[in-house]
């Protein structure tokens, strides 16, 4: 369930918003002032955060602003804002916000933008997320799972299951993964051997199918 949080300071519009976005399937929640959003902000998750330029305590810009630079929140931040001056767009972009809708706007149109960044974090998000049958690699917080069990794995090990995961189900030569850990500086070959060997030993022994296989003379496969 999407998380939503829509800031503006008349009721009326904040009731219509909540009631809509509601019907759409979203998670609302609703703040008719700044103080209010900075509670939610850090008390709460959010996928997506509509804010209004317009609020009586504080300005939507420095609001927005101030959840970027006080808060290190990178929620997306769709500003809504009655002047369509250039100026005042570059301002908002530069306060931190993701897009910038005109008032009057249709509700309609509010969702569609709405729906078109979260399907661009999405995206996002699986690009860094790697998966291979059950065995999954978070590239963010460097992460490696199977059968929803987490494997320590070394800085060596974690680069030549990247690139492994990355090209699947494509063979990786040897020696492109041994240009990934050391470049052309190679040391003795037996240091790879044993990488490759402790690689194996927690991405397979522990599991019933293998995934790691040895392509003889080319290099290295991951099987799905």
């Amino acid at each position: 369930m999407i998380r939503l949080l829509i800031v503006k300071n008349d009721n009326s519009k904040l009731s219509e918003l909540h009631s809509y976005f509601s019907q759409k399937g979203y998670t609302v929640d609703c703040a008719n002032n700044g103080l209010t959003a900075l509670h939610l902000f850090s008390s709460q998750s959010y996928d997506i955060i509509v804010l209004d330029v317009a609020l009586q305590d504080i300005n939507g810009f420095s609001l927005c602003q101030s959840l970027r630079n006080d808060a290190h929140l990178d929620t997306p931040v769709i500003l809504l804002d009655i002047n369509n001056k250039i100026e005042s767009k570059l301002l908002g972009f530069k306060s931190g916000a993701d897009d910038y809708l005109v008032k009057p706007y249709h509700l309609r149109e509010l969702l569609i933008r709405i729906e078109s960044i979260l399907r661009i974090i999405q995206k996002q998000s699986q690009l860094r997320q790697l998966k291979v049958g059950d065995l999954e690699f978070n590239l963010d917080t460097l992460s490696v799972t199977r059968e929803d069990k987490l494997i320590k794995l070394k800085p060596a090990e974690l680069k030549v299951l990247q690139k492994l995961m990355q090209e699947f189900p494509n063979v990786v030569k040897k020696e492109t993964l041994e240009n990934i850990l050391w470049g052309d500086d190679l040391p003795n070959r037996d240091i790879f051997k044993a990488h490759i060997y402790l690689l194996r030993k927690n991405i397979d022994k522990p599991f019933k199918r293998k995934m790691l296989k040895t392509i003889h003379g080319i290099g290295y496969q991951l099987v799905g």
